[in-house]
């Protein structure tokens, strides 16, 4: 995509703060339009390519590290939050537990021993995605057209994953304009590790008004840049043993 394309949802992301500065619901409103990009505009750049391979029950990429900005943690802890009150003593009621436990067991691993560990993903209930409403772009953006090549590389084997460029391209699009217009408002812009963000999150609620304050309040999350461009395939390839993974600053 253009420049110009880039310049205009950046642009959009800005105006939202410009707006809503003040707002406690600012991170839900900057998340839930990058949301909105990303769903009304996949379809028109994947309409030429063969139908994708994930489906409900599909749990393979939920072993990679997931990363998010600030507004996508902070809205998906609230709705964390929402349904630990509303089913309590369930298995959908225990989310910011198994948030807990999953950081425990996956904090500082590289993109390979995460693999190796497989360490299930702690939204992922009776084979569904339970956030799935607010999944990050991260998510949204990794597509398969090949389910048995994801149970090969999760399985540890040496396989290339054939992902669906469009879905990464608009991802990352998505997710640098709005890091862009949060960094050119003075606040943090980072990507964090999706598991500890969200348990920072949900430990200290006041990390969000931190946050829009202009504080890093995720700050031992936060992942540093990558040494070179990384697509999904990489990351495929590293955790299946292809390359050696280098292990996480945070």
């Amino acid at each position: 995509m253009s420049d110009a394309v880039f310049s205009e949802v950046q642009r959009g992301f800005s105006d939202i703060v410009a707006a809503a500065s003040a707002s406690p619901q600012l991170a839900d409103m900057l998340a839930d339009r990058a949301f909105d990009l990303f769903e009304a505009n996949i379809d028109a750049q994947t309409a030429h390519l063969p139908a994708l391979a994930c489906t409900k029950g599909c749990p393979s990429c939920c072993a990679l590290r997931v990363t998010a900005t600030a507004p996508e943690i902070f809205l998906l802890a609230r709705y964390i939050r929402q349904i630990d009150a509303r089913m309590p003593g369930t298995a959908l009621g225990s989310l910011s537990r198994r948030i807990k436990l999953a950081n425990r067991a996956t904090r500082g691993l590289s993109e390979t021993e995460r693999m190796r560990l497989r360490q299930p993903c702690p939204f992922v209930v009776r084979g569904g995605c339970i956030i799935h409403p607010v999944r990050p772009l991260a998510c949204r953006g990794h597509a398969s057209f090949d389910r048995r090549a994801c149970a090969q590389a999760m399985a540890g084997r040496e396989v290339d994953v054939p992902v669906s460029g469009p879905h990464v391209a608009l991802r990352s699009l998505v997710q640098d304009a709005l890091r862009a217009a949060l960094d050119r408002a003075c606040l943090a812009s980072d990507l964090y590790e999706l598991n500890q963000g969200l348990a920072l999150a949900l430990a200290d609620p006041e990390r969000e008004a931190a946050w829009r304050s202009g504080q890093d309040s995720l700050a031992a999350a936060r992942i540093g840049p990558p040494a070179g461009a990384q697509t999904d395939a990489v990351l495929w390839s590293r955790a299946s043993g292809h390359e050696s993974g280098a292990r996480d600053d945070a």
